[in-house]
């Protein structure tokens, strides 16, 4: 067997680890979160929780991520690295990164009123003041999440550079389950017996705490793990000059800046969303969210974690050769899976959020919000899976600067588009902003890493994906039609097992017609990778 054919399968291999934790993971974070529709629809306790949520949940995302900078420096410095350096090197990191996190928790506890201030000044206004006061004791209580975040992250590379895929990938349902486990105690101890205002100060409390709880226990089960690995405990450590902290931060640092930049512009989108005159849109946006990010979340991890020590391996100028394939393979995978899966969201959006949602607390005039930001959100899967995978390809040559750079311009550039695209669109235009900026992201990475390693075949690349896109075109007009159709057929009979009925039907025409279409095309790496995953499946 060759090299090449034993890293496909080691991918294939490692990509089914990932995406079934991955699967209970998002399963269980979808669960929760319709939880917390059926607790508080997009009301007051909600809608806080978003906006609280934006500081601890953007530094989860950005630094506790298994694809962010803090886990993508870790892996790329540990893989080039003999095991018995690993603990030494692991140890001081989270010693160097832990006191930094520490200082940056205490100030939030500190400037909590002024943070949510600056970043949703529109909760200042008339009939949004009990808005503003949930969300600045949300953000108290979950301030311990941006050290918790860092040690995350850590430990997420550590663990993948040990070989371990599950834990890390199936870990954040602790998280979900804390926050399931709260709301549910709130709903048996109190019923129906306080006020709404209370209700929604008191349901903020325990929203918050069960976030907080969760990052605590996942956090410690990596500490074990780790552990057990040889991989480092949890013990001070300041050797800060070796060459490994140096490397490690060389990567981090910039890598952190850019990923950063990229997570500010949920803080624009957030700023817009305040200024709204209508409690919800905020509560809206991440329930939206939730929908793409599921999907989205399983499919990235399943092509994103493999992927990125394979670049590592290959960033010396020997094996360009190699990498351009492998930067191929990433992007033609990324639009084999988002692009349908886009379609689908834009043509079945509404009982989509109708089945998943529409409960309890959450009626129909939140459903229809709901349902036209997730329409704005399928506009842009694949540009947004396509940058993830453009820079991770800077990150294993060693070079975060680029994208910080890149970053940077977008971040001006999300500014002006939202401010521009929320007056025609309103709330959508603010997803539509962000499609705007992923797209820009693409294309500049792709001409920079073009002179980078001097040429690629992007105009041969493109053609499969154009041709992708318009199978998958095919597939949301069959999804569309096929929708109408059963809608007319089952009137007057609507309930959650017709919605039910409907949405699997009108998906799976789509997806058979798309799938019919893109087997035509044989495009190879979509052809190995569909073997091999059914090779893995049916050995499992």
């Amino acid at each position: 067997m060759t090299k090449q054919q034993e890293s496909s399968r080691s991918l294939a291999g490692i990509a089914g680890i990932i995406a079934a934790a991955t699967l209970i993971s998002k399963v269980f974070g979808l669960v929760r979160q319709q939880v917390i529709t059926a607790a508080f629809g997009l009301g007051a306790a909600a809608d806080a929780f978003s906006y609280a949520y934006t500081i601890p949940g953007f530094l989860l995302i950005l630094l506790g991520g298994i694809n962010g900078p803090f886990y993508s420096a870790v892996v790329s410095v540990l893989s080039k690295r003999k095991k018995e350096e690993a603990a030494p090197l692991v140890e001081t990191i989270t010693t160097l990164v832990g006191g930094v996190l520490l200082v940056v928790t205490i100030g939030i506890v500190l400037l909590a009123p002024m943070l949510v201030d600056i970043f949703s000044p529109g909760l200042k206004a008339p009939g949004k003041e009990l808005v503003r006061l949930i969300t600045i004791d949300q953000l108290q209580i979950m301030a311990p999440m941006a050290l918790l975040a860092g040690l995350i992250g850590i430990g997420f590379g550590v663990l993948n550079a040990a070989n371990q895929y599950w834990l890390p990938s199936v870990s954040p349902l602790l998280s979900s389950v804390t926050v399931i486990i709260g709301i549910g105690a709130l709903y048996f101890a109190i019923g129906n017996n306080i006020s709404t205002l209370e209700y929604a100060k008191l349901g903020g409390m325990v929203l918050a705490g069960s976030v907080l709880a969760g990052a605590i226990l996942q956090w410690l089960l990596q500490v074990f793990a780790q552990a057990k690995s040889g991989m480092g405990r949890f013990r001070l450590r300041f050797d800060f000059k070796s060459e490994g902290v140096r490397e490690t931060l060389k990567i981090m640092l910039p890598a952190t800046f850019s990923s950063g930049m990229l997570q500010i512009n949920l803080y624009t989108d957030l700023y817009f969303a305040s200024q709204i005159p209508v409690i919800g849109v905020a509560a809206a946006l991440a329930n939206a969210g939730l929908l793409v990010q599921t999907p989205l979340g399983i499919i990235s991890q399943a092509i994103l974690v493999p992927l990125l020590p394979t670049f590592a391996r290959l960033a010396a100028p020997e094996n360009w050769q190699e990498l351009k394939l492998r930067i191929r393979q990433g992007l033609i995978l990324s639009a084999f899976t988002m692009l349908p899966l886009g379609a689908l969201m834009i043509t079945l959006s509404t009982p989509i959020v109708r089945i998943v949602y529409e409960r309890g607390a959450f009626g129909a005039k939140d459903s229809a919000l709901v349902a036209s930001l997730l329409i704005a959100n399928g506009v842009g899967m694949f540009a947004y899976l396509g940058r993830d995978v453009l820079v991770r390809v800077f990150y294993a040559l060693g070079d975060g600067a680029t994208p910080f750079r890149i970053s940077m311009i977008n971040i001006v550039l999300n500014a002006v588009l939202d401010y521009f695209l929320i007056k025609p669109f309103g709330a959508p235009g603010l997803v539509l902003a962000t499609v705007g900026v992923n797209c820009s992201s693409v294309l500049m990475l792709l001409f920079l890493l073009n002179g980078r390693l001097n040429g690629l075949p992007i105009l041969e690349w493109s053609l499969p994906i154009l041709g992708l896109t318009a199978a998958s075109f095919a597939g949301g007009i069959s999804s569309f039609a096929t929708l109408q159709l059963m809608e007319k057929l089952l009137a007057g009979k609507e309930n959650l097992v017709v919605l039910l009925i409907e949405l699997s039907v009108a998906g799976l025409v789509g997806l058979t017609v798309f799938g019919a279409i893109a087997a035509v095309m044989r495009i190879p790496e979509i052809n190995s990778f569909v073997v091999k995953m059914r090779q893995r499946i049916l050995k499992r």
